[in-house]
This record gives C-alpha cells, structure tokens and sequence, in this order.
C-alpha cells in the first residue's frame, strides 16, 4: 500500500511539473507567433515599396528593370546582407530583377501570400504580392527574411525547449522521489517492525518513535493488539476447561469398560460350572462376551486418544510443539498406514491413489504427523475430480540444500491453487474463492503448525505438468 501511495503521490507532483513545461513550451511558441506575425507585417509594408522601386521595364530580352531602391529597402537588403533577399518577377513567374534563388509562385489575387523555402541551410520567410510598379506595369514583387522568429523557434525545438523541459522534469522527478520515500521511511519501518514480528508478539509497539501523524495508526495497532491478545487467553482458557470436561467423562468411561473386560475375563477362567448354584440371579449378566468386551475396550480407548489428539492438536502451536518429546518415525510406514486409511474414500471416487516411498526415518511426534498428513491427502482426495490421481511418496532427495533431505509429500492433479492464493491457504478459516465441497479451511493451516513445530517447510507448487498441487514438507538435515 506505501509503495501504491508513494506513486500516486510522485504522479501528483510531478504532473504539475509537465503541465507546466508543457504550458511553458506553449507560451514559447505563442512568443513566436507574435514575434513572427509582427514580422510578417513588416514585410507586408515593404512590399509596396519594392514595387515602387521598379523605375521602368526591361529595355532586352536580358536585361533586369530600372531598379532604384528605396532607403527602407536598401536597408532591408544590404544592411542584413546573408539573410535576406528581393526579387521582382513577371506574371508568368519568371525573375527580371534580384536573387534568382527565390521562389515565386504567382498569387492568384492581389492580396499577400506568405511560405517558407529553404537555401542555403537557412528556412527563408517569403512575402510574396502582385502590385502596380511605379514604371513598369503589374508585376510581382517578393521578399525573403531568413531571420523569422518562428523558424528560429522551431529550429531551436529541440535544443532549447524540449530538452530543458525533459531535464527539468526528470531532476523534478528524482527529487520528489527522493523527498517522499524520505517522508515515508517513518511509514515503511513501522510496516517493516509489524511484518517482522511473530504471530504471537501482541507486545505494543512505541509510540514515541513514530511521527505525529503516524501516531493514530500505532495506536489502533496498539488497540488491536490488545484485543486479540485478550481474545487469545480467553480461547487458551476455553480449550483448557474444555479439555478437563472432555477427559473426565471419557477416563470414567474407558475405567468402567476396563473393569468389565477384567471381570469378563475373570468369569471366563472361573467358568460357568464354578459359580455354583446358590450365586444369585445377577451374577449372570457377568458372563459377557470376551470379544465384545475387547472391541469396546478398544474403541473407548481410540475414542479418548482421538479426543486428546484433537484438543492438542487446536493449541499445538511451534513452541507447544516443540516443547513436546520426539521420537523415531518411519515416513514409509506413515504412508503406507495412510494408504490403507483412505483407500476406500479414494475408491468411492474412481481416484487412483497411489505410494512411491522408500525406508527413511526421522525425529518428530508421529501422531502429529499422522495428522498432517491425513488433512493434506484428505484435502486432495476432496478436491481432485472423478478419475485423478493423488500420489503419496516419502523418502531423501536433494531438495534445494547440499546434503539428501527426508520428504513427505502429496501430489494430485485437481484443480490446483492459483499463484497469489498459495500464501493464504495457509491461514486458518480462509478457503479460495469458489471452492467446492465442505471445508472450514483448517487443513492447511494445522498442516503448516505442525511443519513448523517440526521445524520442516511446507512447500506448495503445481504438479506434474503445471496441473494440480504438489504439497511438500522437507525436514531439516
């Protein structure tokens, strides 16, 4: 967002800076024009008296007319000798008298017609007009003026308009750059400080290093803070009373279950003839079934595990985690015991699930573990279509470090996860926008919580192909 208001705020300032070096190129050409108009006016009262200055015709075939110049014209002519000239033509077009370089095009109406020519290197201003000479008839009289403002102007465009203005504009430029990342340095340390954080540093921040104006967004954040800080005891409190409620009703249960596995066990060596015929009536609920009794047993006590695991798993955060006693975990075993899991979920979609591991052990909590990947083969067994595949490998390779690192992965090839949404995936309770299915979108999250406690990277990228997602956790070395 800084970055965004850094440039709206450079494009404000500096527009102003075009604006006005375009306006001061416009006002330049404007200069121009008047200079250049007041010059053509001058050579429209000189051409009266160049036609009054033909004395009389011709006398040959090669000769020029009488000439006899006028003071203003001889001024005009010798004084700015180099850039200037005269010629004096007759109807057709054809010079009797002056410099024969100019050309004259007949106007059709006695009014002036003015145009631009060029000789010499210089672009020459011509007046052309057919007027009544003093001794020779009509004819048509030109003069030309290599000294107009306006093709100085042009000519000069470049070198001392545009390229001034260019200047200007880009050092205006670097230093309204330079200016507004210096205002906003305040801005982008804060931002920096807050990104730098931990997720559970709600610590606030110190006001007194921020500007004044700063100062009211360090205060909501401030603000903020605390209330998710107060949220955060209050959810710790909730899953620890929730806790204490869950496992005393299923401990009573799982101890009840076990006393009556060790009374079925008990009656089953005394045997029904030793309990003799006086025992009262009751006595004969007790010959239960040895088998049931064990499928309860087990059952209560996968029930209470599954229980504990899960109530774990909501406040297993990395240093919760971390805190806990790892032990040695085979990852093909992890696999293999997943494939059997959720064969039968893969097959009732048509989905080819599918194992490539080899023998590779490392240090961590199993169950977790287990639960990690559940959610990431769950998730592509949710999301890949009838027909895919989802694929379950483990093992070493060299995966971006020097030495072979342990992997767990998951590939499938669904629809996948577009490039800007692979980073917020991995939030808790965010799903892509429309996704099908049921979801809360957790999976990813305890995912990437338990990678971290492990101190592993979760890494998303495409599958084979561009197609599908591949979900890889690799394990320090």
């Amino acid at each position: 967002m800084t970055t965004t208001l850094r440039n709206r705020l450079l494009l404000l300032l500096v527009l102003p800076v075009c604006v006005l070096a375009v306006a001061g190129s416009w006002w330049g050409y404007r200069s121009a024009e008047t200079a250049a108009g007041q010059h053509d006016q001058r050579l429209l009262r000189l051409l009266p008296q160049l036609a009054d200055s033909v004395m009389a015709p011709a006398i040959g075939k090669d000769m020029e007319p009488l000439m006899a110049l006028s003071p203003s014209i001889d001024d005009f002519v010798r004084n700015r000798s180099g850039i200037t000239g005269f010629a004096v033509a007759d109807l057709d077009g054809h010079v009797l008298a002056g410099d024969p370089w100019i050309s004259v095009v007949v106007p059709t109406t006695p009014a002036a017609e003015f145009h631009s020519q060029e000789f010499g290197g210089i672009t020459y201003r011509v007046a052309v007009q057919r007027s009544m000479t003093a001794g020779a008839g009509e004819m048509v009289v030109a003069l030309a003026d290599g000294s107009d403002v306006r093709q100085q102007w042009r000519h000069q465009l470049l070198t001392h308009v545009l390229l001034p203005n260019m200047l200007l504009v880009v050092v205006a430029a670097l230093l309204i750059y330079w200016s507004v990342r210096k205002a906003f340095k305040p801005l982008l340390d804060l931002a920096q400080a807050v990104e730098s954080r931990s997720p559970r540093d709600l610590s606030p921040i110190d006001e007194t290093t921020s500007p004044k104006e700063v100062r009211p967004l360090v205060q909501s954040l401030n603000r903020l803070f605390g209330l998710v800080q107060a949220q955060s005891e209050t959810q710790r409190r909730f899953v620890a009373d929730a806790a204490h409620q869950l496992r005393t009703p299923l401990a009573a249960l799982q101890a009840q279950v076990e006393a009556w596995a060790l009374m079925a066990a008990q009656v089953e060596r005394l045997g029904p003839a030793s309990a003799g015929a006086e025992a009262d009536q009751s006595q004969s609920g007790l010959f239960l079934q040895t088998e049931q009794i064990e499928k309860l047993r087990n059952a209560t006590r996968r029930t209470s595990q599954l229980a504990h695991q899960l109530l774990a798993l909501s406040r297993a955060d990395a240093r919760h985690v971390q805190s806990q006693a790892h032990e040695r975990v085979d990852l093909k075993e992890l696999c293999e015991n997943l494939l059997e899991a959720f064969w039968d979920s893969a097959a009732a979609k048509q989905i080819d699930l599918g194992l490539e591991v080899e023998a590779v052990y490392i240090s961590g909590q199993a169950w977790l573990l287990r639960e990690l990947l559940s959610n990431l083969v769950d998730n592509a067994i949710k999301y890949t279509p009838s027909g895919g595949q989802v694929t379950l490998r483990c093992g070493r390779r060299r995966l971006g470090g020097r030495q072979p690192q342990a992997f767990l992965q998951v590939e499938d090839d669904g629809p996948g996860v577009p490039l800007g949404e692979t980073g917020r995936i991995l939030e808790r309770f965010y799903r892509l926008p429309g996704s099908v299915g049921e979801g809360s979108g957790l999976g990813l999250a305890i995912a990437h919580e338990i990678a971290q406690g492990h101190h592993a990277a979760l890494r998303l990228t495409p599958g084979a192909g561009q197609q599908g997602l591949q979900v890889t956790l690799v394990f320090p070395e």
